[in-house]
């Protein structure tokens, strides 16, 4: 007998799995397999995404509901592939969100955060700043709204003694991105457990 070849659908699965940058042995999720069959779909049936999307790979996805029946996925890069997602971030955003029609989409860097070495710590060499809790909360505002720049920001303190964290973002990405503020806030809040309030107004800054 001639051995039939198998249906290219049970070979696709396979393939969109090499989207996902995973430890081996770690388990890859259902919203993960879902999110990188979409990214190996449009990279093989959008000629001109092909190779901007080829390279593109994800570490982890997760769905964060964001209240007011909302929910996003936020989809975490290695730094060092990082740049090559913003490249092209607001057209892959755009088509992400047309296949995950429910859901707002971003992406942030896999970024780790390192304790400060105590007195008895075994550990002597100095802490990069790019490894402490404030650097990292400070890349995750700035991955959260890429391709927009923050212009400003503020710390507020409540009278109960709380933090609001106000960012003011370059007006010219208004249009592009105003729907999605409150998925900003809600996010980082769930990531970092700060309040955070973004708005494009700039003349608040004065």
């Amino acid at each position: 007998r001639i051995p039939h070849p198998k249906p290219h659908w049970i070979k696709r699965p396979i393939m969109a799995e090499n989207k996902i940058a995973k430890p081996a042995g770690m388990p890859i999720e259902d919203l993960e397999h879902q999110l990188a069959q979409a990214l190996y779909d449009l990279e093989n049936n959008v000629a001109d995404f092909k190779k901007d999307l080829k390279p593109l790979q994800f570490k982890e996805a997760k769905e964060y509901e964001i209240g007011g029946g909302k929910k996003a996925i936020v989809v975490k890069v290695s730094v060092p592939k990082l740049k090559l997602f913003q490249r092209v971030q607001q057209r892959l955003t755009r088509e992400l969100e047309k296949k995950f029609a429910d859901r707002h989409v971003v992406f942030i860097g896999d970024r780790r955060i390192l304790r400060k070495p105590g007195r008895k710590s075994r550990v002597k060499q100095a802490r990069p700043r790019s490894r402490t809790l404030t650097a990292v909360h400070e890349k995750w505002l700035e991955d959260l709204v890429h391709p927009t720049e923050i212009v400003g920001q503020r710390t507020l303190v409540r009278i109960d003694g709380s933090r609001l964290i106000k960012v003011f973002l370059d007006n010219k990405d208004s249009t592009s991105l105003e729907y999605k503020l409150d998925t900003f806030s809600a996010v980082y809040r769930k990531m970092t457990g700060k309040d955070v309030f973004f708005d494009f107004r700039q003349s608040q800054l004065e």
